[in-house]
């Protein structure tokens, strides 16, 4: 158990005790339209009472002119405004001047980020692009930049306050599964979970580069492994892929909905062009862009703060991935996958390659148990430093399942009556609030419902580092931030109670590639899983060994080495490509005599295709391939050769992917066998005709009949406005052809609602 806990990583999350949150619709107020109108709507906690309801847009006035004379805006004199504000308005269109006037009028208060408009340095031009950039992040939020100053002026003041945001609710163990490879249950759950995997919409949060790695490339395009030099992004092509060939209707073609930032958007693209889009048609992607961010605040009040790099803008900063679900709703990714009748929707990050493998077990899960959401997770220590997955529940019987930090999480059980905190179960040996990674699945129909409701807003925390105990005064700006795995607070009655959680040995589900080196290099002194590339390299290897293992094949352990301080257990390499298996169930059709397939701690394995291997003696390198369309069987091959090895490289002339490694491999002898779709192989014998070869099983559609009473009937039943919304025609598509290089963002979808589908 105590190696195990090691391999547990650190919650993304930012969230402390002495944040709060609120919803950012709450605030409905519009800084388009010629009035300012500002809706007063209740403050909410951590966890909302309830919902928001959605609200129809404001009609936007459209202005083609640039040189709009200045206009009175009720509530907002112009004789107030700052003069070299008032003399300025003339620069910008009615909208952009109701925004400027918005933003200095009381109680917002915000006329400083214009003071420099005074100084004779600053140009128009560079006044017109502060005010383009207020305009962009006044579009993306929900409820305009007044409604964000609102809402961080009473998250500053409860969190100055020590306001407990999860006053009022109990922590109870929440409902969910836990899981070991190998045993009789996991292979149920995953044999159900198959069934679904036909009917899967892809959601990849990938908003990062890799400069903290010290790559300089986006993180998608970093090789998992070195191998084969297979970037993150091709592989969950080619997961996704394989699924598709393998467990969907004919015709069908699954999803894959990328969000991007305005870091990531350029190389995400050339990445996708420069490779054919790994294989995987246009129209299969979605494309969608988080904005410039939201505004950074210096202090208590929430006064803007301008960017010390470039004094005439303000300083933005990421809002987090809770963005993703705005996105879905605005761009009618939801609505149209079902339309499409799709099921599920997956979301995974953007450098775990570990996220698949449990793929069928928690659609199994989510399935028998009728779960609208479920959390994929890991068992943790009690007081461990990673989130856990709690219930809570409050006086008046409302319950909602969500991740809590752990720095709030002990506090919290303790004032609950549990004396002792968050411990282990001695029956286990963890806690029983499993540890959250964000791998989300949805039941599709109940969570576009949601959006549909709340418009994908989820609810926000702010979480300032103060300079002093007094704190009247941050040690840098802050900002409201929002977490995707907070989707639960939205939901309410009794969808609230259909959350739940799959939890997995991490091994076997989750090592994200998110540290450089050196900070690894600490990260492993104390215990901690380090997230660097060696590591997510290793830990890849290690779970197909597992996999393989628990299904009886015979594979050996390499002993460990260290490569820039990084110790990792480096073999052997096992690169099992996802058109030969994707989940532990796959691999026991490929390898139907486990206890034949023996390899030794110095190789190295490379398989793709649809090949089954019977019995295999491996001591070295091997490659098997299987061209598309082809097929074959490996059986009786015993292969001994000089193979690979692991050699220390930290040259400058090397690639940034070898050099943040510390090594690279060398490839002294390889055997190939390539099985052709002519018919002809290429470096082996076949010992049967390819008449005989096994195929992976078909796997039945019929529906698994859950333990749970059914939520709802997927097939039929959707809630009014749902209904409606799916009679519109929403999926453009057809229309015409989008470009690529425009992804959709939130600013946009607000002039025209659609979907970026790349066709």
């Amino acid at each position: 158990m105590g190696k195990k806990s090691k391999r547990r990583t650190k919650s993304t999350n930012k969230a402390e005790a002495n944040a709060s949150s609120v919803n950012p619709t709450s605030a409905n107020a519009t800084s388009e339209a010629p009035a300012i109108e500002e809706t007063t709507g209740k403050s909410a906690t951590s966890i909302p009472k309830n919902a928001p309801e959605s609200k129809e847009n404001d009609p936007a006035i459209t202005v083609t002119s640039t040189s709009v004379p200045p206009q009175s805006v009720p509530g907002v004199p112009a004789s107030l405004l700052p003069q070299a504000v008032e003399v300025n308005l003339h620069l910008f269109n009615l909208s952009q001047q109701n925004l400027v006037k918005a933003l200095c009028s009381i109680p917002t208060n915000q006329a400083h980020i214009f003071s420099s408009w005074s100084e004779p340095a600053t140009t128009d031009d560079a006044k017109r692009k502060l005010v383009e950039q207020l305009e962009r992040i006044d579009k993306a939020y929900p409820s305009g930049l007044v409604g964000y100053i609102k809402n961080a002026r009473d998250l500053l003041e409860k969190s100055q306050k020590g306001v407990n945001p999860l006053e009022g609710w109990k922590p109870e163990v929440p409902q969910g599964e836990n899981f070991e490879i190998g045993t009789e249950e996991f292979d149920d759950f995953e044999k159900v979970g198959l069934q679904e995997m036909g009917k899967c919409g892809f959601v990849l949060v990938a908003g990062g580069l890799g400069e903290r790695l010290g790559y300089g490339g986006i993180k998608l395009g970093l090789p998992i492994e070195l191998a084969t030099e297979m970037t993150y992004l091709q592989y969950y092509i080619e997961t996704i892929l394989a699924i598709q060939n393998r467990y969907a209707n004919p015709g069908v073609k699954l999803p894959l909905c990328i969000m991007v930032s305005n870091d990531t958007n350029t190389g995400t693209i050339q990445l996708l062009e420069e490779n054919d889009y790994f294989g995987m048609d246009r129209d299969q992607f979605v494309i969608v862009q988080q904005g410039d961010g939201v505004p950074a605040l210096k202090d208590n009040s929430a006064n803007i703060a301008m960017d010390k790099k470039n004094p005439s803008m303000i300083e933005a900063k990421p809002h987090g991935h809770g963005d993703i679900h705005a996105l879905l709703y605005s761009n009618n990714v939801a609505l149209n996958w079902c339309k499409k009748r799709l099921e599920w929707v997956i979301f995974f990050q953007d450098t775990n390659g570990l996220a698949f493998h449990t793929l069928p077990l928690a659609l199994g899960v989510s399935k028998r148990r009728d779960l609208i959401m479920n959390s994929i997770a890991v068992p943790r220590k009690g007081k461990q430093a990673i989130g856990g997955i709690a219930k809570l529940v409050n006086k008046d019987g409302e319950e909602r399942t969500i991740n809590v930090e752990y720095n709030q999480l002990d506090p919290l059980l303790r004032a609950s009556g549990f004396p002792d905190g968050d411990v282990d179960d001695p029956k286990t040996g963890h806690s029983p609030f499993p540890g959250n990674i964000n791998q989300l699945l949805f039941k599709l129909k109940p969570y576009a419902e949601a959006l549909l409701r709340t418009k994908g807003a989820m609810p926000e925390f702010v979480n300032p580092k103060y300079a002093d105990e007094s704190k009247t005064a941050f040690k840098k700006p802050t900002r409201l931030e929002c977490m995707m795995q907070d989707f639960p607070n939205i939901l309410s009655g009794d969808a609230a109670k259909h959350v739940g959680f799959t939890s997995i040995a991490s091994e076997l589900c989750f090592s994200p590639v998110k540290n450089a080196t050196e900070d690894g290099v600490a990260l492993q002194m104390n215990g901690t899983a380090p997230g660097v590339a060696a590591t997510g390299e290793a830990d890849q290897y290690a779970a197909i060994r597992k996999i393989m293992r628990s299904i009886g094949c015979i594979v050996e352990d390499a002993a460990e080495e260290t490569f820039n301080g990084i110790s990792v257990i480096p073999g052997p390499e096992i690169v099992v490509r996802p058109s030969f298996a994707v989940c532990p169930a796959e691999y026991k059709c490929r390898f139907p005599e486990p206890s034949k397939i023996k390899i030794s701690k110095r190789s190295s394995l490379v398989i793709s295709g649809n090949v089954v291997i019977e019995s295999l003696d491996l001591d070295g390198a091997l490659v098997i391939e299987c061209e598309e369309g082809a097929s074959g069987t490996i059986s009786g091959l015993v292969v001994n050769n000089k193979g690979w090895e692991k050699i220390a490289e930290n040259s400058n002339d090397s690639p940034e992917y070898v050099r943040i490694r510390g090594y690279k491999i060398k490839k002294e002898e390889t055997k190939e066998i390539v099985f052709k779709k002519d018919g002809s192989v290429s470096g082996y014998t076949p010992h049967v005709s390819f008449e005989q070869v096994p195929v992976l099983p078909t796997i039945s559609t019929s529906p698994d009949t859950p333990k749970s009473k059914k939520y709802e009937d997927d097939n039929n039943l959707a809630s009014p406005s749902l209904k409606q919304a799916l009679a519109i025609d929403s999926d453009i598509s057809h229309e015409r052809n989008l470009n690529l290089h425009e992804p959709r963002t939130p600013e946009a979808a607000v002039k025209q609602a659609e979907c970026c589908v790349i066709s």
